[in-house]
């Protein structure tokens, strides 16, 4: 008895030990995990939990302990108030390396607290005020409004040869910063911009302000909002009979949009997302649909790459020191799926680059 008492003891000893050799550090996800953008959420969390396995994987040494990644998930409803009690919240419990939020409403507020925690904070939020707030700590891994809705006027001048066009927003800080950067740059390209409207976030019934739209024959509108909004947009404006195009942000190239539109959204809802255009037949897509049974949504592999990073300047600093490893990274650069990140003194992605896509047969298609 006392034999199997001494060896149990020892074998505790032995595990107590090897977990001593661990170097344990938190990664925080912060997204909508529930309610309409919850798919974008969980599809971000999902390349994050990739990254986190994939390096785990690897046993990465670290001053001389194995790095093992904890990834710590919370649902910041795509809400301004949430997202900065869970910023609080990670801060509070020692995590100091984040990647979201996915909404510019909630990343641009939380980056304060990160800042003030000093946390590392990655995120896809693309109005311009993200990264102007002065904080060291603020990464933003995806091209900005400043340069996705200009890059679309540009596209619809160009290419679609548009004269005129409607602007309307859901009066978020994504959605609006969004539209006010195509308006702005559609009349600098001589389009004329007949009438600018708002709905909410929340709305699904547009038949009002479309119908309104449709005694001005725009030749496209651009909404700044997000999915589950477009998607109804697109179909009432099929049953509506009008013939203009509905443009958009990234938020409005993701597969959902195909769903809540369906044939309404072919060839008819255009949109620009920040990024290349990433091959379905890749490693990373792959992986992707084995692990989660699903094809990867349109963020997935940034914040993959984005965590793939962070573990590199660990390495290369031999440090989990959140300002050791951003300032690391901002003096270098790595090559992921998606794209090669490096960042300007601000957290902007250099040379952000952003492809524009249709929707043919439901699924997402590039056309530039």
């Amino acid at each position: 008895m006392k034999k199997s008492m001494i060896a149990a003891a020892a074998l505790l000893t032995v595990a107590a030990a090897a977990q001593a050799e661990d170097l344990v550090v938190k990664i925080g996800l912060t997204g909508p995990l529930s309610g309409a953008n919850a798919f974008a959420g969980k599809d971000n969390q999902n390349g994050v939990q990739m990254a986190v396995d994939e390096a785990n994987a690897k046993k990465i040494q670290i001053g001389g302990k194995t790095l093992k990644l904890e990834l710590k998930s919370e649902d910041d409803q795509c809400d301004p108030k949430t997202g900065v009690s869970v910023a609080q919240r990670f801060v509070d419990s020692g995590v100091k390396f984040v990647l979201g939020p996915y909404c510019s409403g909630v990343a641009i507020p939380a980056s304060k607290v990160y800042d003030e925690g000093k946390a590392l904070m990655s995120t896809v939020g693309t109005n311009p005020q993200v990264t102007t707030g002065g904080y060291a700590g603020v990464f933003r891994i995806v091209a900005a409004d400043d340069l996705i809705g200009p890059g679309m006027a540009r596209f619809a001048q160009a290419k679609m040869k548009v004269k005129t066009a409607a602007v309307m927003d859901d009066r978020t800080a994504f959605g609006q910063g969004l539209a006010d950067q195509f308006a702005k740059e559609a009349k600098a390209l001589g389009i004329n911009v007949v009438a600018r409207e708002f709905t909410t976030d929340k709305a699904t019934d547009f038949n009002a302000v479309l119908t309104k739209l449709k005694g001005k024959s725009p030749d496209v509108i651009f909404y700044g909002g997000y999915a589950t909004q477009a998607g109804p947009m697109a179909r009432q404006m099929k049953g509506l009979g009008l013939t203009a195009k509905l443009l958009g942000g990234d938020t409005l190239c993701v597969p959902e949009v195909g769903k809540l539109a369906g044939d309404a959204a072919n060839d008819t809802v255009y949109c620009a997302q920040g990024g290349a255009v990433m091959d379905k037949s890749s490693a990373f897509a792959a992986a992707y649909k084995k692990k989660f049974n699903q094809d990867p949504d349109a963020y997935a592999a940034s914040f993959y790459d984005q965590t793939l990073f962070i573990v590199q300047q660990m390495q290369k600093t031999q440090s989990v020191d959140a300002a050791k490893v951003g300032a690391s990274m901002k003096t270098d650069s790595y090559k992921g799926v998606v794209t090669s990140y490096s960042y300007d003194d601000k957290g902007n992605l250099k040379n952000a680059p952003i492809t524009v896509y249709t929707f043919k047969n439901g699924t997402l298609a590039p056309v530039q």
